[in-house]
């Protein structure tokens, strides 16, 4: 018994590390991060922007010259290259600068003891944050920031409290994956659009950091599900598959509940 014990706690902790240990921050993809070392932002973009900072503050001072790096700055790469590198920068949106998106998904796959069912809602997901993130991106739509993050935050909170509720994946889970895809896209965009990117690299960059997007999410199930059938293959062992849902669902679901929760209040009031 202190063995099946051992083994259930080193696999909580597991799963716990996996959807929780990133300090709480109300801002899971921060803009003003966008140009730091790992922050996503395309480096030649960066060093336009600095340039301009530098004309702004102290016009009678020369900018440095760059062009002693010119692979970083040369903006005409080919559309080939640019969705090569944009996959890189949707994949760290979600690992590791996701962890909003990261513990949606965490509660999505928490929510279905079935393959068959956990597909219907990560497809339902991904197609409704495809078609707002390439909406908003493209201007059609101006989401409102102040609006979208808390929304994103309850949507967390709500996908992960049902997991609770239910015993079982309900069959409006998949309608429901899709409503809140559809907020995430533009959580996406909001990120993507601060990339300020031109014309001429827009669309390739796009379904580079869609495609990136979508890799990242499938790490966060792989590791997930990886998790899961160590988890379940002690219990299978011990003979008591029964306690899956009330010793490792439930706890790690109100983990989730509760950041999201604290996520909505933060963004929604608590941010000058």
């Amino acid at each position: 018994m202190r063995a099946l014990v051992a083994h259930l706690l080193a696999a909580l902790a597991c799963v716990m590390v996996i959807s929780t240990a990133v300090p709480l921050q109300a801002h899971a993809h921060p803009e003003d991060e966008l140009c730091t070392p790992n922050g996503g932002m395309d480096p030649a973009l960066c060093r336009e922007l600095a340039k301009l900072d530098q004309k702004n503050a102290t016009p009678e001072k020369p900018v440095s010259d760059t062009a002693s790096e010119p692979d970083e700055m040369n903006l005409d790469r080919s559309g080939l290259a640019t969705f090569g590198f944009y996959i890189h920068i949707g994949f760290q949106h979600i690992l590791p600068g996701g962890m909003d998106h990261i513990l949606f998904v965490l509660a999505l796959f928490l929510s279905s003891l079935r393959v068959k069912s956990l597909l219907f809602q990560i497809s339902a997901f991904t197609i409704a944050h495809t078609a707002t993130l390439g909406l908003a991106a493209s201007g059609a739509i101006t989401p409102l920031p102040g609006i979208v993050e808390p929304l994103i935050a309850l949507t967390i909170a709500w996908a992960a409290f049902e997991n609770i509720l239910f015993k079982d994946t309900m069959a409006w889970r998949p309608l429901l994956a899709f409503g809140f895809g559809l907020i995430h896209g533009m959580g996406f965009a909001g990120a993507f659009g601060d990339l300020g990117l031109p014309d001429t690299v827009f669309l390739p960059a796009l379904l580079g950091f869609n495609v990136g997007v979508e890799f990242g999410q499938l790490a966060v199930i792989g590791m997930a599900f990886a998790a899961s059938l160590y988890f379940k293959g002690v219990l299978r062992r011990a003979g008591q598959m029964q306690l899956y849902r009330p010793v490792l669902a439930w706890p790690v679901s109100a983990a989730i509940g509760a950041t999201g929760l604290w996520w909505a209040i933060e963004r929604a009031f608590l941010q000058g």
